[in-house]
């Protein structure tokens, strides 16, 4: 199916701030990925039952979800599938494999095929956006996981804001440093058009209010 052309008129400005969901408490022990791997393959962490994340080295709980975040979430599957390019695969809450965290966005579109994650996660080169469906999680998905995944140079992040009912964009990832953040906040509304990027390319221009309930 071809998105339907709409004329974006986004906000640009810097990201919206919040406060954080988890703190860098120097008394807590952090896990690497390695060990948080290893927990999980020797069964120490039930990957399914506990329902957890790594981030930046703390093993923290999924938030909860509920019809409106499941719906988007099978709502926004169905249709982007239809605006992948070959050489990418969309992945939905599969693990990323990242230098301190092993979150399972809502989706990642990485390249390769079926195929090519059979023995290990997608790493940072390999994924082009990560999707978050954010209601509960909204603080957890602009505050930790934009530090998270800028850190990790993920060159593109979407948030879709189910409690304003909008698309955030972020851009311009800094990589490694004191304070990472992505340079470039973009937000779309109904009505907007929302570029789909990867590797820097323009691969479709998704109609805002068909990825929102």
């Amino acid at each position: 199916m071809s998105p339907t052309l709409a004329s974006p008129t986004p906000t640009v400005g810097h990201a919206p701030a919040g406060p954080v969901t988890y703190w860098a408490d120097p008394s807590v022990y952090r896990f690497s990925v390695a060990q948080y791997q290893r927990m999980i393959e020797t069964g120490i962490l039930n990957h399914e039952d506990d329902k957890v994340e790594l981030l930046e080295g703390y093993v923290v709980y999924k938030m909860p979800r509920n019809p409106p975040h499941d719906g988007t979430v099978e709502l926004i599957d169905e249709y982007l599938r239809t605006m992948i390019p070959p050489g990418w695969r969309l992945r939905c809450q599969l693990t990323v494999e990242l230098p301190d965290s092993q979150p399972e966005p809502d989706f990642a579109i990485a390249r390769g095929d079926a195929r090519t994650y059979l023995h290990r996660h997608p790493a940072p080169a390999d994924v082009g956006l990560v999707i978050e469906v954010a209601e509960s999680s909204l603080i957890r998905d602009r505050q930790n996981k934009t530090t998270i995944y800028a850190r990790a140079g993920i060159p593109v992040y979407w948030i879709i804001n189910l409690v304003d009912r909008r698309i955030e964009v972020y851009t311009q990832p800094s990589g490694p440093s004191p304070l990472p953040a992505y340079g470039a906040f973009q937000t779309f509304q109904p009505g907007d058009a929302v570029p789909l990027v990867l590797d820097g390319n323009t691969v479709a221009s998704i109609p805002a209010a068909d990825l929102l309930p």
